[in-house]
């Protein structure tokens, strides 16, 4: 599972997808710190 943590105002919201690809598309559209990481 690929989780994507994204950082904004004070607060973090995270998101899970099952591929790579999916969570780089989101990656692209995030303005502002974001981390990607993977869980098993």
């Amino acid at each position: 599972m690929w989780v994507v943590t994204i950082f904004e105002n004070n607060t973090c919201r995270m998101f899970e997808f099952v591929s790579k690809k999916e969570a780089n598309k989101m990656l692209e559209s995030v303005k502002g710190s974001a981390i990607l990481s993977f869980t098993k």
